[in-house]
């Protein structure tokens, strides 16, 4: 597991409230602590470059990362059999 202060050091411009908001919105399951899982920090990973490259802004956020989530798990169905 990993705690919130080594999870931000990977994202060094990441502000923890950023961090913070996306567990309270659902976007992040983090445990209590916060502590994350490797999943976790991946998706932290894809949330920062939804926003800061692609450029998806704080309301488009939820229905982006639905339409993924969605994408990944037909995905997952298609391959499994």
């Amino acid at each position: 597991m990993i705690t919130l202060e080594v999870l931000l050091r990977g994202f060094p411009a990441l502000p923890a409230a950023d961090v913070q908001g996306w567990i309270r919105a659902g976007h992040i399951r983090a445990e209590p602590g916060p502590v994350f899982t490797e999943f976790d920090v991946e998706r932290v990973r894809l949330i920062v470059e939804l926003r800061d490259i692609f450029e998806v802004n704080d309301v488009a956020l939820p229905l982006v990362l639905s339409l993924l989530d969605q994408m990944y798990e037909l995905r997952r169905r298609l391959t499994a059999g």
